[in-house]
Protein backbone atom coordinates (compact mmCIF):
# COMPACT_ATOMS: atom_id res chain seq x y z
CA UNK A 1 0.00 0.00 0.00
CA UNK A 2 1.34 3.31 -0.97
CA UNK A 3 2.09 5.28 1.97
CA UNK A 4 -0.17 7.98 3.30
CA UNK A 5 -3.24 6.09 1.89
CA UNK A 6 -6.26 7.01 4.21
CA UNK A 7 -9.17 6.70 1.77
CA UNK A 8 -11.98 4.55 2.20
CA UNK A 9 -10.63 1.45 0.50
CA UNK A 10 -7.51 1.65 2.04
CA UNK A 11 -6.05 -1.65 2.37
CA UNK A 12 -7.98 -3.45 -0.20
CA UNK A 13 -5.18 -4.84 -3.23
CA UNK A 14 -6.15 -5.15 -6.76
CA UNK A 15 -5.38 -6.95 -9.41
CA UNK A 16 -5.16 -4.58 -12.65
CA UNK A 17 -4.76 -7.19 -15.74
CA UNK A 18 -6.51 -4.37 -18.15
CA UNK A 19 -5.38 -1.83 -20.35
CA UNK A 20 -5.95 1.05 -22.09
CA UNK A 21 -9.04 3.47 -21.18
CA UNK A 22 -12.18 1.33 -19.57
CA UNK A 23 -10.18 -0.80 -17.13
CA UNK A 24 -7.67 1.49 -16.31
CA UNK A 25 -10.30 4.42 -15.63
CA UNK A 26 -11.58 1.51 -13.03
CA UNK A 27 -8.57 0.76 -11.35
CA UNK A 28 -7.44 4.89 -11.40
CA UNK A 29 -10.85 5.74 -9.46
CA UNK A 30 -10.57 2.72 -6.86
CA UNK A 31 -6.52 3.62 -6.46
CA UNK A 32 -7.40 7.37 -5.84
CA UNK A 33 -9.74 5.72 -2.89
CA UNK A 34 -7.41 4.19 -1.19
CA UNK A 35 -6.91 0.95 -2.57
CA UNK A 36 -3.17 -0.61 -3.56
CA UNK A 37 -3.92 -1.55 -7.37
CA UNK A 38 -0.65 -3.26 -8.75
CA UNK A 39 -0.91 -2.44 -12.73
CA UNK A 40 -0.01 -5.67 -14.61
CA UNK A 41 1.64 -5.22 -18.02
CA UNK A 42 2.79 -7.63 -20.65
CA UNK A 43 5.95 -7.07 -22.06
CA UNK A 44 5.15 -4.16 -24.83
CA UNK A 45 3.32 -2.14 -22.03
CA UNK A 46 -0.34 -0.66 -21.83
CA UNK A 47 -1.20 0.47 -25.45
CA UNK A 48 -1.89 3.71 -24.09
CA UNK A 49 1.68 4.07 -23.52
CA UNK A 50 2.51 4.85 -27.02
CA UNK A 51 -0.94 6.85 -28.28
CA UNK A 52 0.68 10.26 -28.77
CA UNK A 53 0.91 13.24 -29.15
CA UNK A 54 0.59 14.31 -27.17
CA UNK A 55 2.91 14.32 -24.34
CA UNK A 56 4.38 15.01 -21.74
CA UNK A 57 8.29 14.41 -20.69
CA UNK A 58 7.99 11.93 -23.73
CA UNK A 59 4.86 10.03 -22.57
CA UNK A 60 1.55 9.63 -23.56
CA UNK A 61 -0.80 12.12 -21.71
CA UNK A 62 -4.00 9.40 -22.94
CA UNK A 63 -1.79 6.63 -20.19
CA UNK A 64 -1.03 9.64 -17.97
CA UNK A 65 -5.10 10.52 -17.28
CA UNK A 66 -5.96 7.30 -16.16
CA UNK A 67 -2.84 5.50 -14.39
CA UNK A 68 -2.20 7.23 -11.44
CA UNK A 69 -1.84 6.07 -7.50
CA UNK A 70 -0.88 2.27 -9.09
CA UNK A 71 2.45 0.60 -8.89
CA UNK A 72 3.69 -0.99 -12.22
CA UNK A 73 5.24 -4.77 -13.17
CA UNK A 74 5.89 -6.39 -16.09
CA UNK A 75 4.94 -10.56 -16.38
CA UNK A 76 4.81 -12.17 -19.36
CA UNK A 77 2.10 -14.74 -19.23
CA UNK A 78 3.89 -17.09 -21.53
CA UNK A 79 7.04 -17.05 -19.36
CA UNK A 80 6.41 -19.94 -16.52
CA UNK A 81 8.29 -17.81 -13.93
CA UNK A 82 5.61 -14.48 -14.90
CA UNK A 83 3.03 -16.76 -14.81
CA UNK A 84 3.79 -18.07 -11.48
CA UNK A 85 4.10 -14.57 -9.67
CA UNK A 86 0.50 -13.35 -12.14
CA UNK A 87 -1.13 -16.84 -10.63
CA UNK A 88 -0.09 -15.57 -7.16
CA UNK A 89 -0.94 -12.02 -7.41
CA UNK A 90 -4.20 -13.12 -8.27
CA UNK A 91 -4.72 -15.31 -5.59
CA UNK A 92 -3.67 -12.65 -2.69
CA UNK A 93 -5.87 -10.16 -4.14
CA UNK A 94 -8.99 -8.87 -3.27
CA UNK A 95 -10.33 -7.54 -6.45
CA UNK A 96 -9.06 -8.35 -10.23
CA UNK A 97 -10.31 -6.50 -13.33
CA UNK A 98 -9.15 -7.66 -16.71
CA UNK A 99 -10.26 -6.81 -20.17
CA UNK A 100 -8.87 -9.53 -22.43
CA UNK A 101 -11.31 -10.79 -25.13
CA UNK A 102 -13.43 -13.84 -23.22
CA UNK A 103 -12.00 -16.98 -22.51
CA UNK A 104 -8.34 -15.60 -23.42
CA UNK A 105 -7.33 -15.86 -19.60
CA UNK A 106 -8.37 -20.08 -19.39
CA UNK A 107 -5.24 -21.05 -20.52
CA UNK A 108 -3.26 -19.24 -18.45
CA UNK A 109 -4.90 -20.53 -15.75
CA UNK A 110 -6.19 -16.79 -14.42
CA UNK A 111 -9.85 -17.24 -15.78
CA UNK A 112 -12.80 -16.60 -12.90
CA UNK A 113 -12.96 -19.98 -11.97
CA UNK A 114 -9.61 -20.82 -11.94
CA UNK A 115 -8.66 -18.17 -9.68
CA UNK A 116 -11.91 -18.60 -7.84
CA UNK A 117 -11.18 -21.86 -6.65
CA UNK A 118 -7.72 -20.39 -5.08
CA UNK A 119 -9.28 -17.47 -4.01
CA UNK A 120 -12.48 -17.97 -3.08
CA UNK A 121 -13.10 -14.19 -1.82
CA UNK A 122 -11.89 -12.67 -4.82
CA UNK A 123 -14.02 -10.45 -6.90
CA UNK A 124 -13.48 -10.97 -10.52
CA UNK A 125 -14.66 -8.51 -13.07
CA UNK A 126 -14.49 -8.76 -16.68
CA UNK A 127 -14.95 -6.01 -19.10
CA UNK A 128 -15.34 -6.63 -22.98
CA UNK A 129 -16.94 -5.08 -25.61
CA UNK A 130 -19.69 -7.12 -26.56
CA UNK A 131 -20.47 -9.83 -23.38
CA UNK A 132 -18.81 -13.27 -23.06
CA UNK A 133 -21.82 -14.96 -25.74
CA UNK A 134 -22.06 -14.89 -29.12
CA UNK A 135 -20.56 -11.62 -29.12
CA UNK A 136 -17.59 -12.91 -27.61
CA UNK A 137 -15.36 -12.83 -30.57
CA UNK A 138 -15.76 -9.33 -31.60
CA UNK A 139 -13.08 -7.00 -30.83
CA UNK A 140 -13.98 -3.95 -27.90
CA UNK A 141 -13.35 -1.01 -29.63
CA UNK A 142 -15.75 2.13 -28.44
CA UNK A 143 -15.83 3.55 -31.64
CA UNK A 144 -17.54 0.15 -32.78
CA UNK A 145 -19.73 0.61 -29.56
CA UNK A 146 -20.98 3.53 -30.46
CA UNK A 147 -21.49 2.82 -33.87
CA UNK A 148 -23.35 -0.63 -32.70
CA UNK A 149 -25.21 1.00 -29.72
CA UNK A 150 -27.13 3.19 -31.61
CA UNK A 151 -25.33 6.48 -30.00
CA UNK A 152 -23.85 7.76 -32.93
CA UNK A 153 -26.94 7.36 -34.62
CA UNK A 154 -28.46 10.23 -32.15
CA UNK A 155 -24.79 12.22 -32.03
CA UNK A 156 -25.01 15.20 -35.50
CA UNK A 157 -27.23 17.32 -37.12
CA UNK A 158 -30.38 16.10 -38.52
CA UNK A 159 -29.34 16.97 -42.17
CA UNK A 160 -25.93 15.41 -41.40
CA UNK A 161 -23.87 12.01 -41.42
CA UNK A 162 -24.05 10.44 -37.63
CA UNK A 163 -20.82 11.43 -35.50
CA UNK A 164 -19.24 10.06 -32.90
CA UNK A 165 -18.60 11.50 -29.63
CA UNK A 166 -15.63 13.84 -29.22
CA UNK A 167 -14.59 11.01 -26.48
CA UNK A 168 -14.65 7.72 -25.91
CA UNK A 169 -17.46 7.82 -23.84
CA UNK A 170 -18.78 4.34 -23.90
CA UNK A 171 -15.52 3.36 -22.50
CA UNK A 172 -15.63 5.67 -19.62
CA UNK A 173 -19.53 4.74 -18.99
CA UNK A 174 -18.46 0.70 -18.82
CA UNK A 175 -15.84 1.62 -16.34
CA UNK A 176 -17.56 3.24 -13.62
CA UNK A 177 -20.06 0.78 -14.17
CA UNK A 178 -17.36 -1.87 -13.52
CA UNK A 179 -16.10 0.24 -9.97
CA UNK A 180 -19.88 0.37 -9.44
CA UNK A 181 -20.18 -3.45 -9.71
CA UNK A 182 -16.61 -4.24 -7.73
CA UNK A 183 -18.21 -2.03 -4.83
CA UNK A 184 -21.18 -3.82 -4.92
CA UNK A 185 -19.72 -7.11 -4.72
CA UNK A 186 -16.97 -6.30 -2.30
CA UNK A 187 -20.32 -5.65 -0.19
CA UNK A 188 -21.66 -8.71 -0.84
CA UNK A 189 -17.94 -10.45 0.39
CA UNK A 190 -18.64 -8.79 3.96
CA UNK A 191 -22.03 -10.19 4.70
CA UNK A 192 -20.92 -13.90 2.88
CA UNK A 193 -17.03 -13.87 2.72
CA UNK A 194 -17.51 -14.96 -0.64
CA UNK A 195 -16.54 -13.16 -4.06
CA UNK A 196 -18.52 -13.35 -7.09
CA UNK A 197 -17.86 -12.55 -11.27
CA UNK A 198 -18.69 -8.86 -12.36
CA UNK A 199 -19.34 -8.87 -16.37
CA UNK A 200 -19.52 -5.38 -18.06
CA UNK A 201 -19.67 -4.91 -21.29
CA UNK A 202 -19.55 -1.67 -23.77
CA UNK A 203 -22.86 -2.15 -25.51
CA UNK A 204 -24.82 -2.96 -22.36
CA UNK A 205 -23.24 -0.11 -20.66
CA UNK A 206 -24.40 1.86 -24.07
CA UNK A 207 -27.76 0.48 -23.48
CA UNK A 208 -27.90 2.00 -20.28
CA UNK A 209 -26.06 5.19 -21.10
CA UNK A 210 -29.04 6.18 -23.52
CA UNK A 211 -31.29 6.40 -20.84
CA UNK A 212 -33.98 8.46 -22.31
CA UNK A 213 -33.47 7.53 -25.88
CA UNK A 214 -33.40 4.09 -25.21
CA UNK A 215 -36.73 4.14 -22.89
CA UNK A 216 -38.44 5.38 -26.23
CA UNK A 217 -37.34 2.74 -27.76
CA UNK A 218 -38.09 -0.16 -25.44
CA UNK A 219 -40.89 1.61 -23.83
CA UNK A 220 -42.81 2.83 -26.77
CA UNK A 221 -41.71 1.29 -29.60
CA UNK A 222 -39.81 4.63 -30.72
CA UNK A 223 -36.27 4.76 -33.01
CA UNK A 224 -34.88 8.14 -31.84
CA UNK A 225 -33.38 10.45 -34.48
CA UNK A 226 -30.67 12.88 -34.40
CA UNK A 227 -31.99 16.13 -33.56
CA UNK A 228 -28.45 18.00 -33.54
CA UNK A 229 -28.08 20.59 -30.39
CA UNK A 230 -31.78 20.28 -29.58
CA UNK A 231 -33.60 18.51 -27.13
CA UNK A 232 -36.74 16.20 -27.95
CA UNK A 233 -38.92 16.98 -25.05
CA UNK A 234 -37.90 20.64 -23.84
CA UNK A 235 -37.29 23.83 -25.54
CA UNK A 236 -35.31 26.11 -25.16
CA UNK A 237 -32.61 23.10 -24.12
CA UNK A 238 -29.91 23.97 -27.17
CA UNK A 239 -27.14 27.04 -28.23
CA UNK A 240 -29.18 29.86 -30.05
CA UNK A 241 -27.25 32.74 -31.38
CA UNK A 242 -26.46 36.24 -29.93
CA UNK A 243 -25.08 39.19 -31.30
CA UNK A 244 -21.12 37.92 -30.89
CA UNK A 245 -21.70 33.84 -31.02
CA UNK A 246 -24.13 31.56 -29.27
CA UNK A 247 -25.20 30.93 -25.94
CA UNK A 248 -26.59 27.30 -24.70
CA UNK A 249 -29.97 28.25 -23.00
CA UNK A 250 -32.03 26.27 -21.42
CA UNK A 251 -35.41 26.23 -19.75
CA UNK A 252 -36.29 23.75 -17.77
CA UNK A 253 -39.53 23.93 -16.00
CA UNK A 254 -42.22 26.74 -16.54
CA UNK A 255 -40.78 29.38 -13.93
CA UNK A 256 -37.32 29.37 -15.77
CA UNK A 257 -39.27 30.36 -18.59
CA UNK A 258 -40.72 32.70 -17.31
CA UNK A 259 -37.61 34.33 -15.68
CA UNK A 260 -35.83 33.77 -19.01
CA UNK A 261 -38.75 35.81 -20.76
CA UNK A 262 -38.71 38.84 -18.11
CA UNK A 263 -34.71 39.26 -18.68
CA UNK A 264 -34.95 38.88 -22.36
CA UNK A 265 -37.90 41.97 -22.39
CA UNK A 266 -40.85 39.71 -23.78
CA UNK A 267 -42.49 39.13 -20.62
CA UNK A 268 -45.49 38.37 -22.21
CA UNK A 269 -44.43 35.17 -24.14
CA UNK A 270 -44.60 33.46 -20.81
CA UNK A 271 -48.27 33.73 -20.50
CA UNK A 272 -48.98 33.00 -24.76
CA UNK A 273 -50.65 29.88 -25.20
CA UNK A 274 -48.52 28.45 -27.74
CA UNK A 275 -46.02 28.49 -25.23
CA UNK A 276 -46.86 28.25 -21.37
CA UNK A 277 -45.87 24.63 -20.94
CA UNK A 278 -43.57 23.01 -21.90
CA UNK A 279 -45.18 20.46 -24.33
CA UNK A 280 -46.47 23.83 -25.94
CA UNK A 281 -42.93 25.07 -26.32
CA UNK A 282 -41.76 21.92 -27.66
CA UNK A 283 -44.93 21.77 -30.37
CA UNK A 284 -43.92 25.31 -31.32
CA UNK A 285 -40.24 25.49 -31.19
CA UNK A 286 -39.74 27.05 -34.34
CA UNK A 287 -41.89 29.94 -33.83
CA UNK A 288 -40.59 30.53 -30.45
CA UNK A 289 -37.14 30.32 -31.20
CA UNK A 290 -37.44 32.69 -33.97
CA UNK A 291 -38.41 34.84 -31.28
CA UNK A 292 -35.63 34.46 -28.69
CA UNK A 293 -33.20 34.85 -31.81
CA UNK A 294 -34.67 37.87 -32.25
CA UNK A 295 -33.57 39.20 -28.51
CA UNK A 296 -30.99 37.06 -28.03
CA UNK A 297 -28.99 39.05 -31.11
CA UNK A 298 -29.28 42.24 -29.69
CA UNK A 299 -26.52 41.56 -27.42
CA UNK A 300 -23.32 39.83 -27.15
CA UNK A 301 -23.22 36.33 -25.44
CA UNK A 302 -20.80 37.65 -22.33
CA UNK A 303 -23.17 40.43 -21.50
CA UNK A 304 -26.86 37.61 -22.15
CA UNK A 305 -24.72 34.99 -19.68
CA UNK A 306 -23.99 37.37 -16.90
CA UNK A 307 -27.11 39.15 -16.96
CA UNK A 308 -29.20 35.28 -17.55
CA UNK A 309 -27.23 33.73 -15.28
CA UNK A 310 -27.91 36.21 -12.62
CA UNK A 311 -31.53 35.96 -12.71
CA UNK A 312 -31.10 32.15 -12.38
CA UNK A 313 -31.70 30.96 -15.90
CA UNK A 314 -29.55 28.00 -16.41
CA UNK A 315 -27.30 28.72 -19.46
CA UNK A 316 -23.61 28.55 -20.52
CA UNK A 317 -21.30 29.72 -23.42
CA UNK A 318 -20.22 27.19 -25.02
CA UNK A 319 -16.08 26.28 -23.43
CA UNK A 320 -12.90 24.81 -25.08
CA UNK A 321 -11.62 22.23 -22.98
CA UNK A 322 -9.63 25.33 -21.19
CA UNK A 323 -12.38 27.21 -20.48
CA UNK A 324 -13.97 24.33 -18.82
CA UNK A 325 -11.06 23.96 -16.23
CA UNK A 326 -10.69 27.65 -15.91
CA UNK A 327 -14.75 27.84 -15.07
CA UNK A 328 -13.93 24.66 -12.63
CA UNK A 329 -11.23 26.78 -11.13
CA UNK A 330 -13.18 30.22 -10.87
CA UNK A 331 -15.93 28.25 -9.13
CA UNK A 332 -13.87 26.52 -6.54
CA UNK A 333 -13.58 23.37 -7.75
CA UNK A 334 -9.52 22.93 -7.78
CA UNK A 335 -10.01 20.62 -10.60
CA UNK A 336 -6.05 19.98 -11.38
CA UNK A 337 -3.78 17.94 -9.10
CA UNK A 338 0.00 17.13 -9.40
CA UNK A 339 1.38 13.93 -8.56
CA UNK A 340 4.53 13.85 -8.50
CA UNK A 341 5.16 16.70 -10.87
CA UNK A 342 2.53 15.61 -13.06
CA UNK A 343 -0.72 17.64 -13.47
CA UNK A 344 -3.86 15.29 -13.52
CA UNK A 345 -7.85 16.08 -13.17
CA UNK A 346 -8.66 15.83 -9.53
CA UNK A 347 -10.77 12.67 -8.86
CA UNK A 348 -14.33 14.14 -8.92
CA UNK A 349 -15.94 12.38 -5.60
CA UNK A 350 -15.71 14.54 -2.63
CA UNK A 351 -15.81 12.77 0.82
CA UNK A 352 -15.81 14.37 4.27
CA UNK A 353 -13.78 11.62 6.55
CA UNK A 354 -11.97 9.97 3.99
CA UNK A 355 -10.31 12.17 1.18
CA UNK A 356 -9.24 10.61 -2.43
CA UNK A 357 -4.94 10.36 -2.32
CA UNK A 358 -3.20 12.21 -5.13
CA UNK A 359 -0.12 10.54 -4.23
CA UNK A 360 1.39 8.50 -6.96
CA UNK A 361 2.42 9.56 -9.94
CA UNK A 362 1.39 6.90 -13.21
CA UNK A 363 4.15 4.46 -13.07
CA UNK A 364 6.62 3.85 -15.94
CA UNK A 365 7.19 0.90 -17.23
CA UNK A 366 8.04 -2.12 -14.80
CA UNK A 367 8.91 0.46 -12.30
CA UNK A 368 7.57 -1.06 -9.06
CA UNK A 369 8.34 -4.74 -11.02
CA UNK A 370 11.55 -5.51 -8.44
CA UNK A 371 9.72 -4.73 -5.07
CA UNK A 372 6.13 -6.31 -6.53
CA UNK A 373 8.50 -9.44 -7.59
CA UNK A 374 10.23 -9.75 -4.43
CA UNK A 375 6.67 -9.27 -2.42
CA UNK A 376 5.19 -12.17 -4.68
CA UNK A 377 8.01 -14.69 -4.60
CA UNK A 378 8.26 -14.22 -0.53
Amino acid sequence: MAEGSTGPLHGLLVADFSRVLAGPYATMLLADLGADVIKVEGPGGDDTRSWAPPVRDGVATYYLGVNRNKRAVVLDLTDPEDLRLARRLAERADVMIQNFRPGALRRFGLDQPSVAAANPGLVYASISGFGAAAGAHLPGYDLMAQAASGLMSLTGEPDGPPQKAGVAVLDVIAGLHAAVGILAALRHRERTGLGQHVEVNLLSSALSGLVNHASAHVAAGVVPVRTGNAHPSIFPYEPLPTADGELVVIAGNDGQFRTLCRVLGRPELADDPRFRRNQDRTANRAALRALLVDRLARRGTDEWFRELRAAGVPCSPINGLDGGVALARQLGLDPVVEVGGVPTVRHPIGFSATPPRHDLPPPGLDEHGAQIRAWLAD
